[in-house]
């Protein structure tokens, strides 16, 4: 290869990406890790309506929480605390994206307790189900193929 000539290289940060239906509506999922935050969006239609952050960094008392029994519930870890940032709209819509964000946080750590990062969480789904579970758990999977 020339000095000159110019060299494909993908893009730095690792990324994935996964699809699906949820409630009936196609559902995009992807990924990003950066050395300071992992991105995750999650979309219908080409939207994100709203973003939500989460640091992970847990005080070590929340470590030790981690560590027993029955931490690796569905339930968000306590430590977490979700603020969006951008969007919202309504008093649920912005209650669900924190709800998600807390959850996929949670993966996060259970995965790697001794994640530094912040979770950034951009959504933009059609319309917020808070009726039915099956949707939540949907997305919920979905984000699973890309962590």
């Amino acid at each position: 290869m020339s000095e000159n000539a110019v060299r494909e290289e993908p893009f730095p940060a690792p990324s994935k990406q996964a699809s699906g239906l949820v409630n009936g509506v196609e559902t995009e999922v992807s990924s990003m890790n950066f050395s300071d935050k992992i991105m995750v969006t999650i979309s219908q239609g080409g939207r994100l309506a709203q973003w939500v952050q989460v640091p992970l960094a847990a005080p070590s008392s929340a470590s030790v929480d981690m560590a027993l029994p029955g931490a690796g519930s569905l339930l968000p870890s306590e430590h977490l605390t979700a603020t969006t940032l951008l969007g919202g709209g309504n008093e649920d819509r912005e209650t669900m994206g924190q709800l998600y964000a807390s959850q996929i946080a949670s993966l996060l750590t259970l995965r790697n307790p001794n994640e530094q990062r912040s979770l950034l969480l951009g959504l933009g789904l059609e319309k917020v189900d808070t009726t039915t579970s099956d949707s939540f758990y949907d997305v919920v999977e979905l984000v699973q193929q890309v962590l």
